[in-house]
């Protein structure tokens, strides 16, 4: 990869996204940061441009708005190298159970508009032989559990996806990269009671992601040990895991 060319951050409010373009900028790469809130996307933009001498632009965008996604990528120029996609909704579990709207829109979110959005830009990178996606799923999608199996079963769906293009795109010299975080601290996890020291900050994902990417690794759990966590967990035998408490 060639760094001052353009990556297209997707959900780029988020705090991970925020750190991925921080940890871009500084190797050289011209940013287009899109998400749903353009102010401060606007400062963020501004605050790289001036600290890392790249160009960064902030771009409106809805994961929900279907329609718009194909005229959105279209006004892209020059097209990116490669695109990151870091949107996401936790919702509430309970609430999901009691009220589909609440469960719809962590489908929606977490699936239906990440393929919405990566069906587009994978076409543009099929067609051109080279780039990246990137995609964050989480290491919830690994296994479903009580507490979150609607959000787990909404990534494990993205996870999925991101594993039949890695295999579409291969022939044509585009790399797709699963990232599986496991706990981090965001403004998503700010209100869980999560065990401190499993809790992850985002810019150390980030250099994780960045790392990945540059390795053309094709699935990354981060930190490292969500790996061995989540291998223990799906290992437990079906008749005794719905005996958990999880």
């Amino acid at each position: 990869m060639k760094p001052s060319r353009f990556v297209l951050i997707l959900g780029a409010n988020s705090d991970i996204a925020k750190a991925l373009a921080e940890v871009m900028a500084k190797d050289g790469w011209n940013l287009y940061l899109a998400s749903r809130r353009l102010e401060p996307l606007r400062r963020l933009a501004s605050d790289l441009t001036i600290r890392y001498e790249i160009s960064a632009h902030a771009l409106g965008f809805d994961a929900l708005d279907y329609q718009t996604h194909q005229f959105f990528y279209n006004g892209l120029e020059p097209k990116p190298e490669g695109a990151v996609l870091c949107f996401g909704y936790l919702g509430s579990q309970e609430a999901a159970q009691e009220d589909f709207d609440q469960a719809r829109r962590i489908i929606e979110i977490n699936f239906l508009g990440a393929v919405s959005i990566l069906e587009i830009i994978a076409r543009d990178l099929e067609r051109r032989q080279r780039g990246f996606i990137v995609g964050i799923s989480s290491v919830a999608g690994d296994r479903g559990r009580a507490s979150n199996y609607i959000y787990g079963s909404s990534k494990a769906a993205f996870s999925t996806y991101l594993q039949g293009l890695r295999q579409r795109l291969y022939p044509s010299g585009v790399h797709v990269l699963t990232v599986k975080p496991g706990f981090v601290a965001t403004k998503m996890t700010k209100d869980l009671d999560l065990p401190k020291a499993l809790v992850t900050p985002p810019e150390k994902v980030a250099k994780e992601i960045y790392r990945a990417l540059k390795a053309r690794k094709d699935i990354l759990y981060t930190p490292f040990y969500w790996r061995f966590i989540m291998g223990l967990i799906k290992a437990v035998p079906e008749r005794a895991f719905k005996r958990l408490k999880m």
